[in-house]
């Protein structure tokens, strides 16, 4: 496993490839709501096999579940359950992981359930904490934009909690460009906890960071971790039938319980896209996923700032293909002819 800093205004290394919880190994049973039941038994071999491979950094968040999207108030939190449990189980040393959770969805229905008020963030911390059962995380995402919360409040709050020992790092996920850049010079001017890491979706067909976020990041020193960077899984190509020429559904896929994916991936352009980018992995001698994966490793040397995807995987044998593509140097021409291939989708 290669390590590295991940961000130049912070001195916290993490393995380069991170394991998330936002989609869970499933069964194909379902509970009452529609969730289904997670494979608790593959899960916990995934996180044995990541950490015996030397994938320290884990991601997680106060609203996942795993095996429902949108997630109903009644299911939020497991994902973090789970995740404290199977690390107990292992016997895992807390303090050679570093661990990511996020807060700011809605946990209640209450007025204070959701955003990045003191109150609610200070609530919040603490369940999540109890849920992992560990003392603190090293890394809290503000995990939406809110803008009926000061900046200085935000800041001031997550510096705080830096303070009582209870985070370690402070990250910002999907808050859009400006404002963004106002709470990080708002903690440069008060003197207070810099924004360590900045999750972002990026992938080969989702490059919108590229033209406010990553320059933001290179601006303040701050590290990228990139969310979906298979495009929730349509970039590993299961989705294809080459022989066909066209779209399929695999049982137990996110496809299958997630409306969203369907109607934002599988279509007719992204189907002519797939086929050739399929044909061009398979010139390589690589495979879909790990070409995708690849690709978002070799943009760090492009914006030359740091940057780490985040995988969810629903078998082992998909983690063990991510980690071999961390090895795969792609030529400036490979990444001139993929950029060519989005283009004309």
């Amino acid at each position: 496993m290669k390590f590295k800093k991940l961000s130049p205004n912070s001195g916290l290394k993490v393995s380069a490839l991170c394991l998330g919880t936002w989609h869970l190994p499933r069964l194909p049973e379902r509970d009452d709501a529609g969730a289904h039941l997670i494979d608790e038994s593959e899960f916990k071999r995934v996180l044995k096999f990541a950490y015996d491979n030397g994938v320290i950094f884990l991601d997680t968040a106060n609203r996942y579940h795993g095996g429902i999207s949108p997630v109903p108030l009644t299911h939020v939190g497991n994902a973090e359950r789970l995740l404290g449990k199977l690390i107990k189980e292992l016997g895992i040393d807390r303090e050679e992981l570093v661990i990511a959770t996020k807060v700011g969805n809605r946990m209640s229905l209450g007025p204070n359930g959701a955003g990045l008020s003191r109150k609610h963030v200070m609530w919040q911390i603490r369940e999540s904490l109890k849920r992992l059962q560990m003392d603190y995380v090293d890394i809290y995402y503000m995990h939406i934009h809110d803008p009926d919360t000061p900046k200085r409040e935000i800041m001031s709050t997550f510096t705080q909690l830096v303070n009582l020992g209870l985070i370690r790092y402070i990250g910002a996920s999907n808050i859009p460009a400006p404002d963004l850049v106002e709470m990080i010079e708002v903690a440069e001017r008060l003197n207070l906890e810099p924004i360590t890491v900045l999750q972002y979706r990026y992938n080969l067909l989702e490059r919108q960071i590229e033209k406010d976020i990553i320059p933001i990041a290179q601006r303040y020193g701050i590290g990228i971790a990139a969310y979906s960077p298979l495009a929730q899984g349509l970039l590993t190509g299961k989705y294809v039938d080459v022989e066909k020429r066209k779209w399929v559904i695999p049982a137990l896929s996110r496809a299958t319980y997630m409306k969203s994916f369907v109607k934002r991936y599988l279509t007719d352009k992204n189907l002519e896209f797939m086929l050739k980018y399929i044909e061009f992995a398979g010139e390589k001698g690589i495979s879909p996923a790990q070409l995708a994966l690849a690709w978002v490793i070799n943009m760090e040397r492009v914006w030359k700032v740091p940057i780490v995807p985040i995988i969810s995987v629903s078998k082992l044998k998909h983690l063990e293909e991510a980690i071999e593509a961390i090895e795969i140097t792609l030529k400036d021409d490979d990444l001139k002819y993929l950029d060519e291939l989005v283009k004309k989708v």
